[in-house]
């Protein structure tokens, strides 16, 4: 037997031992996929998205679109295989680093899972602050429960998205060092504690514990407002993170205001929003984009930030325009909504341009 043929027996097992390999060896990579999109002007799961007591409302038969992306989950196992035909016959999904998307290599999908949602409750108070500011209404800072730990004296009483407006008799604002009056509470004793809860005042008592020489009560708090009515963003726990939060802004701006904002039309987009407007940057900005246009969206609008990368996607027919800010936002819809071919701010090939 040759050496050339030796070669090649040797060669045959060697590599089916790599083929065998990469089949089962995880890759540190994940996977965006384009997900649904909900007209936040319309119904979710059976009810309106935004609701409103307190305030005349303007119905729309147009849309206004929120945008979603499919991750894969952090204990999900991509092999090499896998990543190769979504690189190829998945054309609008997109391939990154695992790090990007869990740089925290401790955290489980549970964790992920309360971020996501922290996260979607401050974006839809941002968007309610920013549109009734828009709208010329008072909107003041507060502190706002973002999760609530397992088993501490607030689990089961104070909820996510509870704002909190009286602790033991005193008045809480958004510069209160809540923290201080918890450690004040003698050991043992039970306080009130009075939330708005959706618009409505709830109280609780609660008793606060030592834990590693702090004693707590297990929330952890976040920026939220105080609104002159109450205005309600209703979306699953099944979404998280705060990048529908320009469209949140602008369904309650279009929802508290006569006509409509898109004419009828149909309007996608992206983009997280502070309580002053600002529009942020966000993740998977391809996957959104195509996921609009499989919905059959007319516009989408594009934070600043992702202009870059949204030009490498596909949007078919469907226009592209930058949204710096809500006051911006609201007045391209305006434009477009009068003609489908009015001149909007375009994104360049100039990063956040």
């Amino acid at each position: 037997m040759t050496q050339r043929t030796w070669a090649a027996l040797l060669a045959v097992p060697l590599i089916f031992a790599g083929l065998v390999y990469a089949a089962l060896t995880a890759m540190p990579f994940v996977t965006y996929a384009p997900g649904g999109t909900i007209n936040v002007l319309g119904k979710h799961d059976g009810k309106p998205v935004i609701t409103v007591e307190g305030h005349r409302t303007y119905p729309d038969k147009g849309q206004l679109r929120m945008t979603t992306v499919a991750v894969t989950e952090r204990d999900a196992k991509l092999d090499l295989f896998t990543l190769m035909s979504t690189w190829i016959l998945a054309h609008d999904d997109g391939i990154y680093p695992y790090a990007i998307q869990y740089p925290d290599t401790g955290g489980s999908q549970k964790q992920d899972a309360q971020e996501g949602q922290a996260e979607m409750i401050g974006s839809q108070d941002s968007a309610i602050a920013a549109a009734l500011r828009e709208l010329g209404y008072d909107v003041h800072p507060a502190l706002e429960v973002q999760q609530v730990t397992h088993g501490m004296p607030a689990d089961g009483k104070i909820e996510p998205g509870d704002v909190i407006v009286r602790f033991d008799g005193t008045r809480i604002t958004g510069v209160t060092d809540l923290g201080k009056l918890v450690r004040g509470v003698p050991a043992g004793r039970s306080v009130p504690i009075t939330v708005m809860r959706k618009g409505t005042p709830v109280t609780v008592h609660v008793a606060p514990v030592d834990k590693q020489g702090t004693r707590l009560i297990g929330v952890q708090l976040g920026l939220g407002y105080t609104f002159p009515f109450k205005v309600t963003v209703n979306i699953g726990d099944d979404i998280g993170g705060p990048s529908a939060g320009l469209m949140f802004a602008l369904s309650v701006y279009d929802t508290l205001t006569p006509g409509s904002l898109t004419n009828g039309g149909e309007v996608a987009g992206t983009g997280t929003i502070d309580g002053n407007g600002r529009v942020g940057v966000i993740g998977g900005i391809e996957q959104k984009i195509a996921g609009a246009r499989k919905a059959g969206a007319q516009l989408f609008l594009v934070p600043p930030g992702n202009c870059r990368d949204a030009l490498t996607a596909n949007p078919g027919s469907m226009r592209l325009a930058k949204a710096t800010t809500l006051k911006s936002a609201i007045s391209e819809l305006k434009a477009w909504g009068a003609d489908h071919e009015a001149p909007l701010p375009q994104c360049t090939t100039k990063a956040g341009s």
